[in-house]
């Protein structure tokens, strides 16, 4: 029958799941409660840029729109921590190691929201980067996770191309709108580069990763894919991708492009981005203010229990 883990690396090898009452390594299950909690952090605090701009949406069409958005992230955060907990962790646990900065999240929700045309930006670029990244992750190994990525990615389609309409309307409007529309692109395009995590020759995890098929194809790949079909979208819209180094390279079939300034990248990370503090303050705030909230809905259960009994 084999050790424990060649049993286990059996069943990934041979594309089975992994589920919460099977055995697993313990790297195994370290590694999923970090990449799933930073990636429920990220859905969390990704609520804050684009909630931003509810109230200041141009339309009443275009508020209903953002709110079903910002609406839709809150449930993939719950989802994911869902998933979170059935590997032995408290989503309260999760909660205060992101507020005292021990957690990460997407760098990418460190940049501030400047104008409307932001809005469709973030739907098409950084929606359409974790729509790369996540659509591999709907076979994880670990079925909690990959079940939760099958709804995720589905709505995440439908933010994608609500940003992308956005754009097309802007970059069809007027001269002033068609340069808020390049500047929202111009200020976006290089954090979405950075959203697929460093150079797999600098990634710490994703060797191992990709053997227990936790991922499937490396950081460098999904940055590729990203950027092959991204660019003729720019070209669609008549909108230029801010990288004079970007020309179509016939011999590989890929899209050459620049490169990453890696050091702004790892100062976003690490904590010295544009908005970090004040995306932890809020966080941090509304978790304080919305303790009667939880409060009010454990006892209300209690309640209900003790009748039940």
């Amino acid at each position: 029958m084999g050790t424990s883990e060649e049993r286990f690396q059996a069943i990934v090898d041979a594309e089975s799941k992994i589920e919460p009452t099977d055995w697993m390594p313990e790297g195994y299950r370290k590694t999923l409660v970090r990449q799933i909690a930073q990636h429920a952090h990220s859905e969390i605090i990704g609520m804050q840029p684009e909630g931003n701009w509810i109230g200041r949406a141009p339309t009443l069409h275009r508020k209903a729109i953002l709110m079903a958005k910002v609406q839709d992230e809150a449930g993939h955060g719950l989802y994911l921590y869902s998933a979170a907990e059935t590997l032995g962790v408290k989503r309260d646990d999760l909660q205060e190691l992101l507020h005292q900065g021990k957690h990460k999240y997407s760098s990418i929700f460190n940049y501030p929201t400047l104008s409307w045309a932001d809005m469709g930006a973030i739907g098409w670029l950084v929606d359409g980067a974790a729509i790369t990244n996540q659509v591999m992750l709907t076979r994880c190994s670990y079925g909690p996770y990959a079940r939760a990525m099958v709804r995720i990615c589905k709505e995440e389609s439908f933010h994608q191309r609500q940003g992308y309409e956005i754009l097309i309307r802007l970059s069809n409007g007027t001269p002033e709108q068609k340069a808020m529309a390049q500047d929202a692109l111009d200020r976006w395009w290089w954090p979405s580069l950075m959203m697929f995590g460093p150079n797999d020759s600098d990634s710490t995890h994703s060797e191992q990763s990709i053997l227990w098929k936790i991922k499937r194809v490396s950081n460098d790949d999904l940055r590729q894919q990203f950027v092959d079909m991204t660019v003729p979208q720019a070209g669609f819209l008549g909108l230029e991708i801010p990288d004079p180094e970007l020309r179509w390279n016939e011999e590989r079939g890929h899209y050459d492009f620049g490169e990453i300034d890696w050091g702004e990248f790892w100062r976003v990370v690490r904590g010295d981005g544009p908005m970090n503090r004040e995306r932890i303050e809020h966080k941090t705030r509304a978790w304080e203010e919305g303790a009667w909230v939880r409060e009010a809905a454990t006892a209300h259960a209690a309640k209900r229990a003790r009748r039940a009994a």
